[in-house]
Order: C-alpha cells, then structure tokens, then sequence
C-alpha cells in the first residue's frame, strides 16, 4: 500500500511541476511578445553617479501622484494634464517679455519627448513606480531664474481632474537619477470662513505651476536634490465654468555640497524620520527590551522552582504511591507524545513556519550589512520575494523530516501542501487587490512582466528547492523521534471541569497579549512606515526586537504548556503552536487600531491593501511564532519527561 501511495504521490508531484512549467513556459513567451511590441515606447535611465560634465543634459524623471494620507494609491503622473512638451523658444521669449522676465540662459538643442516609459526593476514595479520621462530642459551647472514649460489652456475637465487632487491633497514624486523629490500639486484656501458656510463654499482652490528646483553636486556628480512650489506663482482655480490660461514654469538652483556620493541617500531618513521620534524611539525600545528581560526572567525563576518540586516530588514516590497520586504531568506520559491529528497540516504548517524565520533573519541580516537597500521600498520587498524562494528548501526539508518522524508514510502530498501554504493565501489576497487597483487605473496594479518574474521564480526556484528539502530529509534525515517514554495504546481521558483561567481560551489570549505588549511601541514605527511616507532605518534594533519577540513568545508558550500538562491535557502539540502564533491574531487586531485612529487613509483601493496585505503580514507572524513556540515546547516536553522515572 505504501509503494502505491507514494507512487501516486510522485504521479501527483510530477504532474503539478510539468503544468508550472509549461504555464510559465506560456506566460513567458506571451511576456516576451509583449515586450517586443511595446519595447519602443521603453528608454532606458541614467545611471545613478554618473560624472557629468558641464552644461551636459540632466534628466528630470516623473514618477506618480496621490493622495497623501493614501500612500498605495498612486497613478501616473501623466494622469493628470500636466506639460508634456516643453515651449518654443518662441513662446518662451514671448512670455518672458510680458513677464518682464530676463532669458540669460544656454537653451538645449535637444527637445526630450514626455511620457517615456523607463525601464523597471522588479522592486520598483512591486511599490506602483511607473518612471516617465519629462521635458523638463536643466543642464548640469546652469542655475535658471525662470523658464516657461508650457503655456496651455485648461478647459473645464481638466481643471476639475486638478481640483479634485488639490482636494484630495495629491502630492506627486519625480527623481533626478535615484535621487526622490517631492512636493504638491496645489493647496485650499479659506478666506472668509462664515461667508463660506453661509454660501456652501469650500473655499479658493490654488493649482502650483512653478516648481524651483535645488540640485546639490559634488565635484561632477549630483548629490541631492530638492523641489518646491512658488505661492507667488499659484493659479486660481476655483471656478471651472470657464477654461483657465495657465503658464506652466520652472527655475533650477545649483549649489556645492558637501555630502559624498556614497551617502546621499542618508539625508532622507535623516530629515524625514529621526529628528522627530529618534529619542522617543529609544526610550520605546529601551522599555520594551526591559519589559522582556523582567516577564523571561519571572518565567524562569517560576518554571525551574516549580520544576525542581516537582522532581524531588516524584523522584520519592514509589510505585504504590505513583498509583494513588490524583493528579500531576507524570500520570500522562503514556499520552504526551502521541502525534496530533492532521499530522500533514501540521508538518507543513511548522516547516512554512521555520523557512519566514529564516527568511526574516536573512533578511535583517543583509540590511544590516547593505546588502539591501533600505532606503528603498522596493528593494525590501524584491528581497522578501527573492529570498523566500531561496529559503524555500529549509521548509521542505524541516516539514517532511518532523513528517516522517511521526510515522508519515504520504511525504510528497506534505511538500506540495508546505510549498502552497503561504503563496496560496497571497495569491488570494493578490488576486483581488491587483482586480480593485486595474478597476481605479492605479499604478499599485503590477504589470504583467512582474507578475510573470514572479511566477517564474515560484516555478523555477521555490517549487524544486521545496522539493529537493523534502527529498534530502527524506534519505538522509533520521526518522527517530527519539521521545523518552513509551505511548499507550488507549489515550487517556482528559478532564474536562477545569476552572476558566486554565481553559484553552485565556491561554490563547494570554499568550497572544503579553509578546504583543513588548512590542506595541516599535509596532507603531513599523506601520508608520510600512503605510506611510516614513523610511525606518534602525534594523539593527528591529533584530533585537525581533528576537526578543521570539524569545519571550516561546517563554510564555512553554509556561502555558506546563499549566496543561499538569491538568492531565496531553493535546498540547496543536494547542502551543496556536499560543505562539497569536501574536499574529493581535497584531491584525491592531491594524484595524492603527488605520481608523492613526492614519489618514480612507478609500477602498487603500482599504483593500492595507487589510489585505496586512493580513498576509498576520498570517506570517503566525506562522514564524507558532513554528518558534512548538519546537521550543518539544524540548521542553523532552527534557521533563526524560528527567523522571516513567514505566
């Protein structure tokens, strides 16, 4: 029978590898097809440091615009009807002349075409940037006052498509290089308030269409930059009834800094993040990491006084007695190491567990060493996916190696069901999030070519490390289970009048509030950057914290474990991989705290994202704590069993 079934297995396997393939084998071609067709409307950027020479061309690269308190739903700049041909020299002394305005400037010969796609990296496509080209004119080491961009009239569409951005308080990026800028498209403006009411005004509504331009170099490379809006500049656009004339500007300033090439991007979480919250932060992790120390050292103290009676306890009873005593851990140790149900379920649920903790100490690892860049959104998440795939063997080999030490016969159905426990939910989530940001013509919608990148590496790398993990625990893994007592043939009953401080339900909920409460603090810094326009830099200490978490949910964990134990409950395998990963349920719980009472964000495309998403983010903290809180709970069980004298 096992011969058929694993034979079957292997059909299965085989099957599912052969219909990846040729899927993705489909999806690449078609990938490639649509690659050709649209390659002309692709241009390739200007690499980052590049050493310019004076008066050479420097390209001004537009990215996205949004709503500010959304920071996912963003959509192309050129969404809204912004310049995209730059003025004749013509045009531009024309104005200048009626503006009173001196043009001592060194015109380009070269006219750049807007609305060029930029070619993009997977991260960048993962966090909605859809880089354009701009016709912007700026050329290295040439300050200008004023130049015109375009002179244009707005006609009543356009200028509700800006005022209802201004209203939404819509705010745009572009790059110069690698270099992010942002600023405003416009702003409100309440003259007189009770007239307002009275009359059901919202008040002036002001288009920007000056931008200066700050550009910091460094002998021959551009080391920062800045853009801001002119409010002396700003256009009335209150009243839409009538087209509007509106001269569409930009000044360039170019200043020597000092700031060496190889720490620009420093200024951005200096200035956008530490300044403001770097003590609080401290203070928080300093609690926090107090708060840990004291509950670990409190369980400790606990656990080891009331080991050590226990011990002597049973160490001094005699086989008569032994059968006498009414209740204690030691009457169950014919049941403690009974294999739970759905011992496939679990196996898998355990290795996915174990490969996001390698994943995620990997990953906090290279950003320590700057492997990862983690300036950049993009770049954290394209190595999330990336080194998911390249973990992928430590979950198939921990999964089917507990999988056959339990007696598992069906190893293949445990690798397949390891390797689609947690793309499939994101899949889920994926599916209808990508759906809602199509239907609002969101650039938060992947493209086609990152999906399929995607795709390709699942295929091509998650599904044969998977396997392969599997296969080498398989032959070379040991199948002992090596547990220090002997399981009866009949389990034993359990008791069921327990008092309700020790039912399974306060335990959950104790073991999910207490790791959650060390980490509330720091919980709130990641969320503000995680769905905000915060960058969080301080990843040495969100290992510390990680780790503390890890630490201090397996403490509780095997405390609880022992509370049940000594009730006679010997379910416990299922019941401490839920009391570790209930940290995860707390944080959802959270984030339904933290967008109603601390963001901005409203919406259903925001909406969908964010509890979306961040349900994936729950179900890998489940995951990773619960794998973390059973193994320790497995040593915990081992080594009291193996401590006392059992028949």
């Amino acid at each position: 029978f096992s011969i058929s079934a694993a034979h079957k297995s292997f059909s299965t396997l085989g099957f599912t590898m052969v219909w990846l393939r040729c899927f993705t084998a489909a999806a690449l071609l078609l990938a490639v097809v649509d690659a050709k067709a649209s390659s002309w409307k692709k241009i390739r950027r200007v690499r980052a440091g590049k050493q310019y020479d004076d008066h050479e061309a420097v390209h001004i690269v537009v990215n996205k615009v949004g709503p500010f308190n959304n920071p996912t739903e963003t959509y192309r700049y050129y969404s809204l009807p912004f310049c995209q041909a730059h003025s004749t020299h013509e045009e531009e002394d024309e104005v200048a002349e009626i503006e009173n305005v001196s043009l001592n400037i060194k015109r380009s010969l070269e006219k750049r075409e807007a609305g060029l796609r930029h070619k993009h990296y997977m991260g960048e496509s993962l966090v909605g940037d859809r880089r354009e080209s701009s016709p912007y004119e700026i050329t290295f080491m040439d300050s200008v006052d004023w130049r015109l961009l375009c002179k244009t009239t707005l006609d009543a569409k356009s200028l509700q498509k800006f005022q209802k951005a201004i209203f939404n308080n819509y705010f745009f990026e572009m790059f110069v290089e690698d270099l992010p800028m942002w600023g405003y498209i416009g702003d409100t403006a309440e003259e007189d308030f009770i007239v307002n009411e009275v009359e059901g005004n919202v008040g002036k509504t002001y288009l920007f269409p000056h931008l200066h331009f700050y550009l910091g170099y460094n002998r021959d490379r551009i080391v920062s930059a800045k853009v801001t809006t002119d409010m002396d500049r700003r256009v009335d656009i209150t009243d839409v009834s009538e087209p509007i004339e509106v001269q569409f500007s930009y000044s360039v300033e170019w200043f020597e800094d000092e700031l060496e090439w190889k720490y620009r991007m420093s200024r951005y979480s200096d200035s956008r993040f530490l300044p403001s919250s770097f003590e609080i932060h401290w203070l928080s992790i300093i609690n926090s990491f107090v708060l840990v120390l004291l509950l670990t050292a409190f369980l400790t103290i606990i656990l080891l006084r009331v080991l050590k009676n226990d011990f002597s306890r049973y160490m001094e009873l005699d086989d008569d007695t032994m059968e006498e005593e009414e209740s204690g851990w030691k009457l169950i140790h014919g049941d403690v190491f009974r294999f739970p149900q759905h011992t496939t379920l679990f196996c898998a649920a355990v290795g996915t567990g174990n490969q996001l903790l390698c994943l995620t100490f990997c990953h906090l690892g290279l950003a320590l060493a700057g492997v990862i860049s983690t300036n950049r959104r993009g770049s954290i998440l394209a190595g999330v996916v990336v080194l998911y795939c390249l973990t992928s063997f430590v979950g198939g080999y921990s999964a089917v190696k507990l999988y056959r030490q339990m007696n598992g016969k069906i190893w293949v159905r445990c690798i397949l069901l390891q390797a689609l426990m947690f793309p499939l939910p994101v899949l889920g989530i994926f599916m209808w999030v990508n759906s809602v940001a199509l239907f609002h013509g969101s650039t938060s919608a992947l493209p086609i070519t990152a999906i399929l990148t995607v795709i390709a590496l699942f295929a091509f790398v998650c599904m044969p490390l998977t396997v392969l993990g599997g296969i080498l625990a398989k032959n070379y893994a040991s199948p002992d289970f090596n547990a220090p007592t002997r399981t009866t043939k009949v389990s034993r009953e359990i008791p069921t009048e327990i008092p309700w401080y020790r039912g399974k339900y306060f335990q959950l909920l104790i073991a999910g509030f207490l790791p959650f409460s060390a980490i509330y603090i720091e919980l709130h810094y990641i969320f503000a950057s995680m769905w905000g326009h915060q960058i969080y830099t301080l990843f040495g200490i969100l290992l510390l914290a990680f780790i503390l978490l890890v630490i201090v949910t397996s403490f509780i964990t095997v405390a609880l474990l022992y509370f049940q134990l000594a009730r006679e409950d010997h379910r416990w395998w299922w019941a401490s991989y839920m009391n570790g990963g209930m940290t995860g349920i707390f944080i959802y719980i959270y984030s339904f705290y933290y967008y109603y009472h601390r963001s901005g964000m409203s919406g259903l495309l925001q909406g969908s994202f964010y509890f979306g998403y961040m349900s994936i983010v729950s179900l890998a903290f489940f995951l990773m704590l619960g794998a973390a809180a059973f193994q320790f709970s497995l040593v915990f069980t081992k080594y009291i069993y193996s401590r006392v004298k059992c028949d």
